[in-house]
């Protein structure tokens, strides 16, 4: 199995460093509800369908993403809290390229 770091700062501004598999096709948003990040029920609500925003957070580290989806981009035009760094966790997949990747959770709507 292949992990990879990642930094994850959670709503209260507390910092988890997580082990990430990349041979699972994980994304982001499952990694934070694995390690129970966030309280359940508040993120990925609608499944990692990019149709919620419930997984929004900010990417704080250099790391290359790939491009906004269509979906994505049209969810996060609707969604509370929206900076310039902002993506949908359950759009990021753990890829070992991604790490040391470091996010901090949106505010929950």
């Amino acid at each position: 199995m292949s992990n990879i770091k990642v930094f994850i700062i959670d709503r209260d501004g507390i910092t988890h460093e997580v082990d990430a598999p990349t041979d699972m096709n994980m994304n982001l948003m499952e990694v934070v509800r694995a390690y129970d990040i966030a309280p359940e029920g508040t993120i990925g609500v609608c499944g990692g369908m990019a149709m919620c925003a419930s997984c929004q957070c900010y990417i704080e580290s250099d790391h290359d993403l790939p491009e906004l989806s269509d979906d994505e981009d049209a969810m996060l035009a609707e969604a509370l809290y929206v900076e310039d760094n902002s993506r949908l966790g359950c759009q990021i997949h753990m890829v070992p390229e991604l790490d040391g990747l470091k996010v901090t959770l949106a505010p929950e709507s």
